[in-house]
């Protein structure tokens, strides 16, 4: 198989990527959940903390997949920039909108999200593509990492000294402090989706983007996939080794956890093009659930939102969620048990879509 061809294994791993993010951001109770449904509280790596850094880098790989058979096509690269600035503004202007959901309070601007994140990572990398070559942005992904480290670990201000790492006293929770309100850093005066830690989010979507390179550069192989395992495997082993000096930490983006994620993310993408583009075990239940939600993943994640707001101001959520307690299940079954019907209402979303081959381009 041409890597040039559909990557189904793209649209799988994409796909169940959302699918965890909606699984871990929906539960019947926040109080009462699984402990391998919990982020990890500061540092260190939980189950969920790979989710989003997943589905960045997945954004860098399908960049690369995308634009280079648009270049081979001779696409006016001036086309391709307006399209990219639209997407942006398209993403970031609906993940503000959802911070606006159920009263459509516009008092209140909050400029950060996960949305917001992503569209951000998108258009930069997507920049990157276009106009540097992968030696230039490999240089860029060193600097954003060894800069980060550099301000996080060895600059002190009037409130910490260097290389405090605490939760709001630290360089990333400081210099968005210095260009934002303290009502938009949140209640406890930092925010995990912040302007600084966005930097080191785009170097995972930059690594992303380097391993989208070799595959299209390459023909299918197993050779490919040891490179991109092995690869993935010293990235990890790079990202633990920094963690003695730069802890590991998905809240404010560290350096260490860019390159402990990105390896991860590498390994699980291996496994999956063997399994599915190489030896085509295509038509299993997690493939098929995987490219259903895959092929609109930030659409149904915003539907995905969208319903939540209904179910909780609706009191569904409570009635359900209560009703099943009221029956004897346990609260922390019980809280999973609604995360999964959140899920599984949006799959019907992502499969109506699918069916009609309704693809949504945001």
């Amino acid at each position: 198989m041409n890597a040039s061809n559909r990557l189904i294994s793209v649209d799988v791993f994409r796909g169940l990527t959302i699918a965890a993010m909606m699984l871990v951001n929906y539960p019947g109770s926040y109080e009462n959940t699984y402990s391998f449904l919990k982020h990890a509280h500061w540092n260190g790596m939980a189950p969920p903390d790979f989710i989003f850094p997943f589905f960045i880098f997945i954004v860098g790989v399908s960049i690369v997949l995308s634009f280079s058979k648009q270049i081979a096509a001779e696409k006016p690269r001036k086309e391709m920039v307006k399209k990219i600035l639209i997407r942006f503004l398209e993403i970031w202007a609906i993940g503000l909108f959802i911070h606006f959901l159920p009263d459509l309070n516009f008092g209140f601007w909050d400029y950060f999200g996960v949305l917001q994140r992503i569209a951000q990572v998108y258009l930069v990398c997507s920049l990157l593509y276009l106009f540097t070559n992968w030696k230039t942005q490999i240089y860029i992904l060193s600097g954003i990492l060894l800069a980060y480290w550099i301000t996080m670990s060895f600059i002190s201000t009037n409130l910490f000294s260097a290389g405090t790492m605490e939760p709001g006293l630290n360089f990333a929770s400081w210099f968005d402090r210095l260009f934002f309100s303290s009502e938009m850093m949140g209640k406890h005066g930092w925010n995990s989706e912040g302007l600084y830690s966005t930097f080191p989010a785009i170097a995972s979507g930059i690594a992303g983007m380097l391993a989208g390179r070799f595959i299209v550069s390459k023909k299918i192989s197993e050779k490919t996939l040891i490179w991109l395992f092995t690869a993935g495997a010293l990235s990890v082993i790079a990202g633990a080794i920094w963690d003695w000096q730069f802890p590991i930490n998905k809240k404010v983006w560290t350096s260490s956890f860019v390159l402990y994620t990105s390896g991860w993310a590498s390994i699980v993408l291996a496994i999956s093009m063997w399994l599915i583009d190489f030896m085509e075990y295509k038509n299993n239940v997690f493939s098929r659930v995987g490219v259903i939600f895959g092929m609109n993943a930030i659409a149904v994640y915003v539907m995905g939102d969208v319903f939540q707001t209904i179910y909780y101001y609706s009191h569904f959520q409570d009635l359900v969620y209560n009703g099943l307690i009221n029956l004897g299940i346990a609260s922390k079954t019980a809280s999973l048990a609604w995360a999964l019907i959140s899920v599984s209402s949006c799959f019907l979303v992502a499969y109506f879509l699918y069916r009609r081959k309704l693809f949504i381009k945001l």
